[in-house]
């Protein structure tokens, strides 16, 4: 497995952003052909109440922008003191140019300033720290933005059920910095291709190009209607997923990091649902307070943006006058899964703001 130790980088601002549009469970019983003690056991075992949604017209580059541009105007740092800047999605504006370069165009920033996505969903996060930690690491950068955000709401099908009403949208901001020998993040990272079609698009790109057939909705084999050019997710493969292989990745990482639980001030898990993550939260014998899920209830699955979405929500306060020790874990399609220990703080951490 690849595990890293990184010296002398370290985190300095977060931020996030939201639509303004959200959408309430309760409103949506019928559309999802839910009775009302199949609607209370769903917001129930998975903690969903609404999620915020992006129009027709908004892109998860747009929520990036606006948090970027927060989050730099709050640092008060010129964007051309900013020498890379990552995008990580599965929602691209384009299928080409890479999205990163629309983003540093409308940003302004440097000619000297490198710009690239990275196509991955819920580690997604975490994997983009450890690519900007090691660019900075190698001497080649001193700060990086990293944007990380999807609006996989433009991905499902409104009657599948299982996905449908699980997902929102969002976009972050973070930037990393060349700090001191003090500083650190350690990585662990995971891959699993052999799973890639139990969380899919299976339509649309080059593989199965889009066509006619590829976009009727239809209905499907696990009893859902959705087109090929519809996200689909085994639930029950994801579910086991989860809880098999996140905990042992973070009881290594905390070997690796010379750690003990209790030195971790709070664990920040990809927010995939309640039921997941409190299966996790228990597995690993953690008290629930050191692992919240209130993002999950109050924003929905935010995909690579749920891990810094959370810092926004539900640290913005603490991080802005303390350290803290954190474990990050994002784990989901890929399958891929990956963990990150640091000392985050005091650092800039902005609460989570609304694109109207």
């Amino acid at each position: 497995m690849p595990s890293s130790r990184i010296q002398g980088v370290k985190l300095t601002g977060v931020s996030t952003v939201v639509p303004a549009t959200y959408k309430n469970i309760d409103e949506e019983r019928e559309l999802f052909g839910l009775d009302q003690t199949r609607l209370a056991r769903l917001k129930k075992e998975i903690g969903i109440q609404k999620r915020h949604v992006v129009n027709k017209n908004e892109c998860a580059s747009d929520l990036c922008e606006h948090a970027a541009r927060l989050l730099i105007s709050s640092l008060s740092y010129s964007p051309q003191t900013i020498d890379a800047v990552l995008f990580v999605t599965q929602t691209p504006d384009y299928f080409q140019p890479a999205t990163g370069c629309v983003l540093h165009g409308k940003l302004g920033l440097a000619k000297n300033c490198a710009a690239f996505d990275i196509n991955l969903g819920c580690s997604g996060y975490v994997y983009g720290l450890w690519v900007s930690s090691l660019m900075i690491a190698s001497g080649n950068c001193q700060r990086v933005l990293l944007l990380a955000g999807d609006t996989l709401s433009r991905c499902v099908s409104p009657r599948d059920r299982t996905v449908a009403p699980l997902f929102g949208d969002a976009g972050t901001a973070t930037m990393i910095e060349s700090g001191n020998k003090e500083d650190f993040m350690n990585f662990i990272l995971m891959s699993d291709g052999t799973g890639f079609n139990q969380l899919i698009v299976p339509a649309g790109a080059f593989r199965k190009p889009p066509s006619h057939e590829t976009s009727r909705m239809k209905a499907q084999p696990d009893g859902q209607e959705r087109s090929e050019q519809q996200l689909y997710m085994n639930g029950a493969e994801i579910f086991t997923f989860s809880i098999r292989e996140i905990p042992p990745l973070i009881e290594e990482l905390l070997t690796f990091s010379g750690w003990l639980k209790g030195d971790v001030d709070y664990y920040v898990l990809h927010q995939a649902n309640k039921f997941i993550n409190q299966n996790i939260v228990r597995k690993l014998g953690l008290p629930p307070s050191k692992g919240s899920i209130d993002v999950f209830e109050k924003y929905g699955n935010q995909s690579s943006a749920s891990i810094p979405a959370v810092l926004s929500e539900n640290l913005s306060p603490v991080l802005k006058s303390k350290s803290l020790n954190l474990v990050l874990a994002g784990f989901g399609a890929g399958l891929s899964w990956a963990a990150c220990a640091l000392r985050a703080g005091p650092m800039l951490c902005l609460p989570v703001a609304f694109l109207s």
